[in-house]
């Protein structure tokens, strides 16, 4: 039987997604967020209205999702993290799934010998993924997943839809 062939590079062509995320590749995590917005801007009361038709709510959109990319990314990293902190059993099963991996990659392929007890690197792994994979499915990651998706939706496309442009911005883009 002979495997199927996707061809993964035509579909990224045709997406364009090389170019997409070049920018996220091209710098340290500092450069990501050089660009952050000061907090008085960001929540400019001064400057939210309802648009008038969904022409208006999408040119808003366009303009605050790459003026506020790195406030928006910073918003959903709080959300992340309060997500977390609310479901401490979620939180639990993610640190002791990544303090097992490092304890058993810590091994070098030895076995675990505790007096008389003696388990093979295999034996580890498999009991770290008989503990956790119950441990996360009773802790509900896809419900917190969902949560995030749309709380971090309302909230970015909220905040984008409803502040305006500055003034210099909203005449920038008409003809004379």
């Amino acid at each position: 039987m002979s495997r199927i062939q996707i061809p993964l590079d035509l579909i990224t062509s045709r997406l364009n997604l090389g170019e997409r995320f070049q920018g996220l590749r091209a710098g340290p995590l500092s450069g990501r967020f050089s660009n952050l917005r000061p907090i008085s801007e960001f929540f400019d009361f001064k400057r939210l209205s309802k648009p008038a038709n969904f022409a208006e709510v999408q040119s808003r959109v366009n303009y605050n999702l790459g003026h506020f990319s790195s406030n928006y990314a910073v918003l959903f990293l709080m959300l992340s993290i309060y997500a977390l902190l609310t479901n401490w059993l979620l939180l639990f099963d993610i640190i002791f799934v990544i303090g097992g991996m490092f304890l058993i990659s810590k091994l070098d392929g030895r076995d675990l010998e505790i007096g008389t007890f003696k388990a093979t690197t295999s034996q580890l792994w498999t009991g770290l993924l008989v503990v956790s994979i119950p441990i996360g499915l009773i802790a509900s990651p896809f419900s917190t997943l969902l949560w995030l998706i749309g709380a971090s939706g309302a909230s970015i496309l909220g905040h984008a839809s409803f502040m305006d442009k500055p003034i210099d911005e909203a005449f920038s883009g008409e003809a004379v």
